[in-house]
């Protein structure tokens, strides 16, 4: 299963509830360019804003799991 990065799922769910970066700015207590950022995938949100985030969407946090879920490296 491919999954898509945690900056398209956001960018996605933004423009389906036709908001602004301005505007989920607003709503998270963030600059728009860390909106911008996000989106981008030059970082990430906190990971406190996370329910915040998902509960805005009406999404789970099982949506974002995936994303931040990293391999193990062995030595």
């Amino acid at each position: 299963m491919r999954t898509t990065g945690i900056h398209k799922q956001l960018l996605e769910l933004r423009k389906n509830k036709g908001k602004t970066q301005e505007e989920l700015a607003e709503v998270f207590g963030v600059t728009n360019q860390a909106v911008s950022k996000w989106e981008s995938g030059a970082c990430y949100p906190d990971t406190a804003l996370l329910p915040e985030i998902a509960n805005y969407f009406g999404v789970s946090l099982d949506f974002y799991s995936a994303v931040f879920r990293r391999p193990m490296l062995r030595a």
